[in-house]
């Protein structure tokens, strides 16, 4: 069905051959299925384009672009070791990556390529991080984090807490590796915290995201800096006026392109492509007005040549941007998530396509709902398959369709999953899944893993509709910046209007409509309750009730100026519009809510007051504390709980 405001696309996949041909999926089948697919973490071209590498699930390969001969296993130490974080020497002779040791420490080492001998070069304690190679191929710089006691980033579980509160801090700098072997040496001011990083071509310098304080919490107020390679002087070239990500150096190395924009979450990248002066002054936006949202940058091997990776509506573009004229072309535009490094398997990190000297010749990961993801490699647009891990998996989704829709202003997409076994005509129930950010998107991401919620209510029967509304990357940065010092406003609005659109186009049962989402999208769980009674059940997954009390409580807490433009004791009315405890009254639903109790993101105590208030007004309403867990879940038992949580709190209400 497609009407004037309906645009829609069709992905067709094989049925799940172990699995029953109708009806319910065996939801303890339909989690091993997940948990059957190889992800691939990371991929890199060699500079002369002839082979390629890949990290999967802690191990390291290397195969041939072209020709039949098997890959090899690079390992850094004899066995129980990850390995992964690799980047190719100049020569195309050597990997750099990093491995654990007997501690589960990460340690530098180098590999030969050909032979597959592995040099381990450090012994350090702390994490370690981005390897990349000097131009001239003798050194290799690292971020280090010395004697930080877990990795750097607020998703991960936060240490309990003790002593005198906000003493220590622990900064990520840069250091220096002799190739051939040698201690590791630090550079730049100690207190200054490096998020990313590029070499200049001569080697002489770095360019770098940086910011001083707490690591965590201070990405939303990084300045570019260089640093100097040998002395390790900083200046600071920029203080930018959004968010930065992604410094890459000019192939000259005269200027320094970032991508800048309002985002939410570090290395979860989207915006416009910013150039400056690499002595620094005033940047220049070259993409304004873009319709999507640049996600990476990569400058080919010139200094007016860029090919970036966009999200634009419902696909993934490969782009090249003319750094002089701002002549924007695309290359390839498909249904599909296109990465050459994945952040938790949940978005694209911050390298899209890894390229060749030539310019053409490149690798990534490619995968869609319905496409496993594999490692490709070739000319730009003319790839093959490298890696064939995943062609014999079961399908979980058979049909999703992409879905757009008029709300306000806004031109709106987003995707409707077809339930398992589905039946035209029939009437289903359907959950609205929110997603996180709000600065992200729902990509087309093949189904795995411990988040693929999606997939798992569509195998019980479910419709399951994902809308990128405003506030999402995918339309712009005017789109992306759309609900500032507006949380909750259009962009529930923009949820509501997509459910709308998804009756028109399918057989819905209005009155059997629940809603889920996780952090910002447990946020507008929250929310969304307080404001409709359209929705049957709800479960919220490290939700916020209280933007007051989280302001006060959270780790990272500069990401909301930017979004609200004021801190909240300047400007608390504001916050307190977007509230949900405030409109507490209002709530009616039945309403699930899980959380962590080590998360920096998103305290519990925000789950714990929504909770509260629902008990005493006698609303149906269940809270789980997992110990142990951050913002996101890495423990399986408590993964697979979540699930079973999540599917049967909407079959108890919803059927």
């Amino acid at each position: 069905m497609c009407t004037a405001v309906l645009c829609v696309t069709i992905l067709l996949a094989g049925s799940m051959p172990a699995l029953a041909a109708s009806g319910r999926l065996p939801l303890a089948q339909v989690r091993a299925a997940l948990g059957a697919t190889r992800g691939f973490d990371q991929v890199a071209i060699s500079p002369d384009g002839k082979r390629v590498a890949w990290s999967s699930s802690g191990a390291l390969f290397a195969g041939v672009v072209t020709g039949s001969q098997a890959p090899r296993r690079f390992r850094g130490c004899a066995s129980d070791c990850a390995d992964g974080d690799f980047a190719w020497s100049p020569d195309g002779k050597q990997l750099a990556f990093l491995t654990t040791d007997a501690a589960g420490q990460a340690q530098l080492a180098v590999a030969n390529a050909h032979t597959g001998t592995v040099r381990r070069l450090t012994d350090v304690h702390g994490p370690l991080a981005s390897p990349k190679w000097s131009p001239d191929g003798t050194r290799i710089a690292v971020l280090f984090t010395k004697d930080g006691p877990m990795s750097p980033g607020p998703l991960n579980p936060l240490p309990p807490a003790a002593g005198v509160i906000g003493s220590t801090s622990y900064e990520q700098r840069l250091a220096l590796v002799p190739a051939r072997g040698g201690a590791l040496r630090s550079i730049g001011p100690a207190d200054l915290y490096i998020y990313e990083y590029d070499w200049s071509p001569d080697g002489s310098r770095f360019v770098a995201t940086g910011a001083h304080g707490s690591g965590d919490d201070n990405w939303w107020i990084a300045d570019l800096y260089t640093i100097d390679a040998r002395s390790g002087a900083p200046k600071k070239i920029l203080h930018p006026v959004t968010q930065i990500a992604s410094p890459r150096f000019s192939g000259d190395g005269t200027r320094i392109a970032y991508i800048g924009g309002l985002m939410s979450d570090e290395s979860i990248t989207g915006g416009d492509v910013y150039l400056v002066a690499a002595g620094g002054g005033a940047a220049t936006n070259i993409t304004s007005g873009l319709r999507a949202s640049v996600t990476t940058l990569t400058w080919n091997g010139s200094r007016t040549s860029l090919v970036l990776t966009e999200l634009a509506g419902g696909q993934m573009r490969i782009a090249h941007l003319n750094a002089e004229t701002h002549a924007h072309r695309v290359l390839f535009a498909g249904a599909e998530t296109l990465a050459a490094n994945l952040l938790d398997g949940i978005a694209p990190g911050d390298s899209g396509i890894s390229l060749a000297r030539d310019g053409t010749t490149s690798a990534l990961i490619r995968q869609s709902f319905t496409r496993a993801p594999e490692v490709y490699a070739g000319p730009l647009g003319k790839w093959r398959a490298i890696t064939a891990g995943n062609v014999k998996l079961p399908h979980i989704l058979t049909r999703v369709q992409s879905i757009g829709w008029k709300s306000g202003a806004f031109a709106v997409q987003g995707w409707l999953l077809y339930p398992h076994g589905y039946v035209p005509g029939k009437a289903y129930p359907m959950v609205v899944i929110v997603h996180g950010g709000p600065a992200y998107a729902s990509y087309p991401l093949f189904p795995s893993g411990a988040f693929a919620w999606d997939a798992e209510l569509a195998s019980q029967g479910y419709f399951v509709l994902e809308p990128n509304a405003r506030g999402s990357y995918g339309e712009g940065e005017a789109f992306t910046r759309g609900n500032v010092k507006d949380f909750g406003g259009g962009d529930l609005r923009d949820i509501l209007a997509g459910v709308d659109a998804a009756e028109r186009t399918v057989s819905i049962d209005d009155k059997r409509v629940g809603i889920f989402g996780w952090s910002y999208g447990g946020y507008m769980t929250m929310w969304a309750l307080t404001q409709t009674t359209r929705f049957r059940a709800a479960v919220s997954g490290a939700g916020l009730s209280d933007w007051l009390s989280y302001y006060g409580t959270n780790d990272i807490d500069t990401w909301m100026t930017p979004f609200f433009g004021s801190s909240i004791y300047n400007d608390p009315a504001v916050y307190a519009k977007s509230s949900p405890v405030n409109f507490i009254t209002h709530v009616s639903t039945p309403t699930l809510m899980v959380a962590g109790d080590r998360d920096a993101e998103v305290p519990v105590t925000q789950s714990y007051e929504y909770w509260h208030a629902l008990r005493e007004r006698g609303v149906p309403t269940q809270l789980v504390i997992y110990p142990g867990e951050g913002h996101l879940f890495y423990k399986t038992s408590d993964q697979n709980d979540v699930s079973q949580r999540l599917v049967g709190w909407f079959d108890r209400w919803m059927r």
